[in-house]
């Protein structure tokens, strides 16, 4: 029989060796299951960014054939004035149309918008600012609030139509000041992975007049302001269409992007995931083999 002075060592060795272990093998499944956490929130970011790529990718045939379109109203009516030698006056200010929208998710296609609005502020400053969309309000609202007039919500949300930008040229007709250039900026569609801001010009009621070919169209007074309005709507038409299928490509090139990124995390974490568990299985062996070990020889 042993002492009990001899098994007092034992049991103090013992728990030493439990003391040791312990907190080590915490540690690990601790780790395990953040691990195991985090690959399951990477997965279910993968599998939205992988739905909404697909879905951008069916909006966008759509989106390019509306911009096909617009593109003919608003190159048509441009031809008039490019044959009337149209050119826009000096003596009064500048109006700016920012032709955004009110969604994220796209990339940089509005911090570059704002970025190209404070350009030709630079050169214009005593410009005024019509914004259409928030994203691009809340950017210039931060750096030029004194320069925006008027600003519309809701806009773009889906692919837009000629109503929409006759409602939009209503309400900027209305405005008190006189513009002798209104230049409607917006996002050029180059390709479905580039684009690039670029501005339309629409000429005021008085610069149409002073053309020196207008009088080759045989355009009567009385219809001119017409004429001004419904260019403009062609221009903001042009403008949104355009910029929508920019937003839905940028859109779809950011989720492409995001979903490789969670390829590369997802692959990089199941490896530590497997590294982990398998020094937690090493490291259950190791004592069980001790264990055993010491009750040998004993």
């Amino acid at each position: 029989m042993f002492s009990r002075a001899a098994v007092r060592p034992a049991v103090k060795a013992g728990s030493a060796v439990l003391t040791r272990t312990a907190p080590a093998n915490a540690a690990n499944f601790a780790t395990l299951r953040e691990i195991e956490g985090r690959l399951k929130s990477i997965k279910n970011i993968e599998k939205i960014t992988n739905t909404m790529k697909i879905v951008a990718s069916t909006r966008l045939t759509r989106a390019q054939k509306a911009m096909d379109e617009s593109r003919v109203y608003g190159q048509t009516s441009n031809t008039v004035f490019e044959n009337a030698e149209t050119k826009p006056l000096e003596d009064k200010k500048t109006l700016i149309v920012v032709a955004s929208s009110d969604k994220g998710l796209c990339g940089g296609i509005h911090s570059g918008l704002a970025k190209a609005t404070r350009r030709i502020l630079g050169e214009n400053p005593n410009a005024e600012i019509v914004v259409l969309g928030e994203k691009a309000k809340a950017q210039l609202a931060r750096t030029n609030p004194e320069h925006i007039v008027l600003s519309f919500a809701n806009v773009c949300k889906d692919i837009p139509t000629f109503a929409d930008a006759q409602a939009i040229a209503d309400q900027i007709a209305l405005l008190p000041g006189e513009y002798a250039s209104v230049k409607v900026l917006y996002n050029h569609f180059v390709n479905a992975q580039s684009y690039e801001p670029q501005t339309i010009e629409a000429y005021s009621e008085e610069a149409i007049t002073q053309s020196p070919n207008i009088s080759a169209f045989e355009v009567n007074d009385e219809v001119l302001a017409n004429l001004r309005e419904y260019s403009l709507a062609n221009n903001l038409f042009w403008a949104m269409a355009e910029g929508h299928a920019c937003e839905i490509s940028a859109r779809r090139n950011a989720m492409e992007n995001a979903s490789k990124n969670a390829g590369e995390m997802i692959n990089k974490f199941q490896i530590l995931y497997n590294r982990q568990r398998q020094a937690a299985i090493t490291g259950e062996l190791v004592e069980i083999i001790t264990g055993a070990t010491a009750s040998a020889d004993m």
